[in-house]
């Protein structure tokens, strides 16, 4: 019985009600997104320089040439793009994620339901998200030539077609697809590790997004390089890769970008921008999943709210009228 009543907590608490709307698991995936990628974002910024150029030496080094010979606001280079795109796509991930668990079981904390959970969230994100992106890293590079965002699209569209929006999107599937399974395996035995219980635990679901978060975005950096690579593509023009000149032709995928990028910096170009990506996932997932689960405790704490006085003394006046009508 105790079993049986662990199991029904776990799952309340996991899952909103049946009849909360996608609407609802859009809103606060939308305030998580927004939320995580707004504070973090000096860090994308370092870590998307880090791997485009050879010029800094490091992730401090390269904050403090920023500083230097670009100014504060260099930081917050592209953010526009994000706060334009982040909230809709952080809705359609965690909407996705939260069918995807029911579609596949994932309340069971079965690897292959959170696995398929991931898939659908990440395919529903990247959809949306890719052009986002490949705005955001075409601003966030050393001397960037776009003076905004409607400057990039615009220039991007010209110049290189509008495919070139999705030019990273099999890549960023490739590396999103392993990111999140990971991340959301890890966070899910994380939390059932520091958080036993099951009950809603801002600590529990802070630590455990970190943990995710960091870990998960460590193992997939080369891919991360890669699309990267991809995605600021137009930033490679004259440039030489291993006496080749890479300037006459865009990469077209993955496996592409990772030969070019070896043969122009060897192994070592694949761990690029890893601490600074990790000072990013880290704290993001812990700010995304502490956001996220915290709108989900409070929604749901209001949707199962016990009914008012009134709502509950509602059917007492019919039975009266009932009782009336029997005597008569």
């Amino acid at each position: 019985m105790d079993n049986a009543q662990q199991n029904e907590a776990d799952h309340d608490y996991e899952s909103l009600p049946d009849h909360a709307s996608a609407g609802t698991h859009m809103l606060a995936g939308g305030a998580a997104g927004m939320l995580e990628h707004t504070v973090m974002f000096p860090f994308d910024v370092i870590k998307t320089r880090l791997q485009t150029s050879n010029q800094y030496s490091g992730m401090i080094n390269c904050a403090q040439s920023m500083l230097r010979h670009e100014g504060p606001s260099s930081f917050f280079n592209g953010i526009r793009a994000v706060l334009l795109g982040a909230g809709p796509a952080h809705a359609l991930y965690f909407s996705a994620y939260e069918q995807g668990k029911v579609a596949f079981n994932a309340h069971d904390h079965h690897i292959s339901g959170n696995v398929g959970a991931a898939v659908c969230a990440t395919v529903a994100h990247d959809s949306f998200m890719n052009p986002i992106e490949v705005i955001k890293q075409r601003m966030q590079v050393h001397n960037s030539p776009y003076r905004s965002v409607v400057d990039c699209v615009m220039r991007v569209a010209q110049r290189e077609g509008v495919g070139a929006f999705y030019r990273s999107f099999s890549t960023s599937l490739i590396m999103n697809i392993p990111f999140h399974s990971a991340y959301i395996v890890l966070y899910d035995n994380t939390q059932r590790l520091v958080n036993p219980s099951g009950e809603y635990s801002p600590s529990a679901h802070f630590v455990a997004g970190a943990f995710a978060g960091g870990l998960a975005a460590a193992v997939t950096t080369p891919l991360d390089v890669c699309k990267t690579y991809l995605n600021t593509n137009e930033q490679c023009r004259g440039a030489k890769v291993a006496g080749d000149a890479v300037s006459s032709n865009f990469l077209t995928g993955a496996v592409i970008a990772a030969r070019n990028l070896y043969r122009r910096d060897g192994w070592i170009g694949f761990t690029r921008g890893w601490a600074a990506r990790m000072m990013f996932t880290a704290p993001a997932g812990a700010i995304s999943w502490s956001v996220y689960e915290a709108f989900k405790h409070f929604i749901q704490h209001d949707v199962e709210e016990p009914p008012t006085h009134h709502e509950a003394a509602a059917p007492v006046p019919r039975q009266a009228s009932t009782a009336q009508a029997t005597s008569a």
